[in-house]
């Protein structure tokens, strides 16, 4: 398996939602993801705070980074299947973290359960992703 930085480096340098949303991932493991952002209006919905689906994406990468951690080595590919968070406390403006930790790290399929919080650790949202472990020879979607 490849270093712990090296991986977070990877994750980090990718294209795509999670850096437009500036999205950094601080840790990687098969043990435990974190993440935070600073909340600005790309993220807020037409009431001024985060959008619902911003919350649902942070949750859907964290568990889907520490997933492919686990069976990138054993030569699996992950997809989500699954995704139920729920919406704790509305946000405006901050920096939010998020800590990603596994249920189960199963041959077929994983759960990881998912918090976001803000800078006083009040719990903003929690989710729980289910995700699908495939041979990485076999064609996604």
């Amino acid at each position: 398996m490849e270093k712990t930085q090296d991986f977070v480096a990877r994750v980090n340098a990718l294209s795509g939602w999670v850096k437009e949303m500036g999205i950094v991932i601080l840790t990687a493991t098969a043990d435990e993801v974190t993440c935070e952002w600073e909340v600005s209006e790309k993220h807020h919905q037409g009431y001024g705070i985060v959008h619902g689906g911003v919350h649902c994406g942070v949750i859907e990468t964290l568990a889907s980074i520490g997933a492919a951690a686990v069976a990138h080595p054993r030569g699996q590919n992950v997809v989500g299947v699954e995704n139920n968070t729920s919406f704790i406390r509305a946000v405006r403006t901050g920096k939010l973290h998020g800590l990603a930790r596994p249920v189960t790290r199963g041959r077929a399929s994983q759960v990881w359960e998912v918090w976001i919080r803000d800078a006083a650790q009040q719990l903003v949202a929690q989710g729980r992703v289910r995700l699908l472990c495939v041979d990485k020879n076999r064609a996604l979607g």
